[in-house]
């Protein structure tokens, strides 16, 4: 296939995911895009005490958020933690965390270095603990095809371009109104 051929069929890939890009289950993850449109995510809920949820987010800028929430937690929304994030190729050691609450559950929300989407992929699982605490041990079982759907979802997104201020503006010729009684009409002469 020519490169302009398969350049085409990725940009018309990502097109559709950008215009609609409707949540699916890849490898027992669910991904979607965010409600903003400015990123997307993957996200799994382990069934265990609590119902632990894991959700990895990746914004079009690149930048990524890692949420872990449970309804047995009493962490409270804005609290300032440090932990410790083991993944099965590497970690980050007193990493710091910001409590969150959402649907019912509580945890915490952070952000890794840019290849973080990577690692997470490549790992079997994801161990966090606060000292010497342990907080969640998470297997990542088909992380590797849920990340390579996060990424298209965000590719398809770059690709569509957001409204710039000058879209939103009106052309001075167009009324604010052009159904109030002082808008003129301009003719066809």
């Amino acid at each position: 296939m020519a490169a302009s051929a398969v350049a085409l069929t990725v940009f018309a890939s990502a097109d559709v995911v950008a215009q609609d890009y409707a949540a699916r289950d890849v490898s027992g993850w669910t991904v979607a895009a965010s409600n903003d449109k400015q990123g997307c995510f993957l996200t799994r809920v382990y069934k265990r005490a609590g119902d632990t949820t894991l959700l990895l987010g990746v914004d079009i800028d690149s930048t990524n958020r890692l949420s872990v929430l449970n309804a047995n937690w009493s962490i409270k929304p804005k609290d300032r933690l440090s932990l410790d994030f083991r993944l099965s190729n590497g970690g980050f050691a007193k990493h710091a965390a910001i409590g969150i609450a959402a649907d019912g559950k509580r945890g915490f929300v952070t952000s890794f270095e840019a290849k973080f989407p990577s690692h997470f992929a490549a790992s079997k699982y994801l161990h966090i603990s606060r000292d010497d605490i342990p907080v969640e041990q998470l297997k990542l079982d088909g992380s590797g095809a849920a990340v390579a759907e996060l990424r298209r979802c965000v590719a398809g997104l770059r690709a569509t371009p957001a409204a710039t201020a000058s879209d939103k503006e009106r052309p001075g010729h167009i009324p604010k109104d052009p159904f109030a009684t002082e808008a003129k009409r301009k003719s066809r002469k």
